[in-house]
Parts: structure tokens; sequence; C-alpha cells
């Protein structure tokens, strides 16, 4: 697949969304690659609202700056225009199905994007941290880089 769009979705896009759009466009960059544009929306964001305090001190500890990041809610033409769609959770999955029926195929969730499949009982998803102390964005943070960095690998991408 000739990947030139990828789009991350979560619930608010203050939070996750917004930490795997950075840490897939630094790996981007680091690698020289700058032909894929990544974007991050949520299913019931409140366009206009900044990052939380905390997705911005994991972010700029990873050398990431989301200061200018500024929510927005998914759109159909986004979900149509973008080749791979993250969803942190698969409740957004299905919104976004629920809009745009024909983009099953490019709707994956993150956590298991080419990874072993889950042992039995295990969380499929990467949990909300909004509203929770730093140590969670922290975990979550981790969790994300796991995934983003599989994803840029899948791409045929040679990170550093």
């Amino acid at each position: 697949m000739n990947v030139k769009r990828v789009l991350f979705v979560c619930t608010g896009n203050s939070c996750r969304s917004v930490m795997a759009q950075g840490l897939m466009q630094q790996l981007l960059a680091r690698a020289g690659f700058d032909s894929i544009q990544v974007e991050s929306a949520g299913v019931f964001a409140i366009d206009g609202m900044g990052p939380t305090r905390e997705t911005a001190r994991v972010l700029l500890e990873a050398g990431i700056d989301c200061s200018t990041h500024r929510a927005r809610s998914v759109t159909i033409a986004m979900i149509n225009d973008a080749d791979l769609i993250f969803v942190m959770e698969p409740f957004q999955g299905e919104e976004l199905l629920r809009r745009v029926p024909s983009a099953r195929a490019n709707i994956h969730l993150l956590k298991t994007y080419n990874a072993p499949p889950p042992a039995e009982g295990e969380r499929v998803n990467i949990p909300d941290p909004i509203g929770k102390p730093l140590e969670v964005y922290e975990v979550c943070f981790a969790e994300i880089r796991e995934a983003v960095q599989r994803v840029v690998k899948s791409l045929g991408v040679r990170s550093t």
C-alpha cells in the first residue's frame, strides 16, 4: 500500500491521538521521510481546545512540541482521505464506520496493529488518560510509542 495520509483518532483529540501524531511525525522526520502526512482528530472533540498539560509535558520530554495543536472533530473528508486510520479504542472505530462504512479496511486498533495476537484477556485498547495523574500519561505514551514504532516500521521507514 502506498500510504500518503495517516490519521490518528481518539475521543477528544487532546491526549492520545496528539501523542501518536507527534511521535509519528518525529520518527518520520528523523528518517528523512516527508511524503506521509500525519494528522489527528477526535470522534467527540471540542474544536479548538489545546492538548492537556500532561500531554504537552510527556511530549516535550520526548522532544516534541505540541503547543500549537488544537483539537478538531473527525470529518467524513478526513476519513475518506486517510490511507490508514488508527483508533485507540474499539468504539472509536465503530463511530468512524457509522459515518463512513466503506472505510472499514483502513481502520485499525493502534495497540494491536502489526503486533502478535493479544493473550486471552489482554487489553487491546489504549485507555484514555484524561483527568488522571502524570504517571498514567507516561504509561499511555509508552504504549503509544511502541505501537507507532510498529506502524512506522510497517511502512518501510527505518526509524532511528
